[in-house]
């Protein structure tokens, strides 16, 4: 195989090739676990800050299930939901 790759390549080419194959394989992996980091912190989350799963998701669109069902509290008019002592995000703004 060696005699094959320096027969079709000129022989600097090799050596460059040699010395740039490690440092690309280390960055391949650490922007892999560094895209993975990150898609796990963008993941949608509930108020509570549990991440919300792929089978919750599709479960609440294909059902049609409401957030009461879930236990969680829903505005129906369009008002914004807030905790005891917490106030609306439009209010003091």
């Amino acid at each position: 195989m060696g005699d094959f790759l320096s027969s079709v390549l000129p022989a600097g080419l090799i050596d460059v090739l040699s010395a740039l194959i490690p440092p690309v394989v280390v960055g391949a992996v650490f922007c892999t676990f560094v895209i993975q980091l990150l898609r796990k912190e963008m993941a949608p989350r509930r108020m509570d800050g549990s991440l919300v799963s792929k089978d919750d998701a599709a479960e609440g669109a294909d059902d049609g299930k409401s957030a009461d069902a879930d236990g969680e509290t829903a505005a129906e008019d369009g008002t914004p939901i807030v905790r005891d002592g917490e106030r609306a995000e439009s209010d003091g703004r």
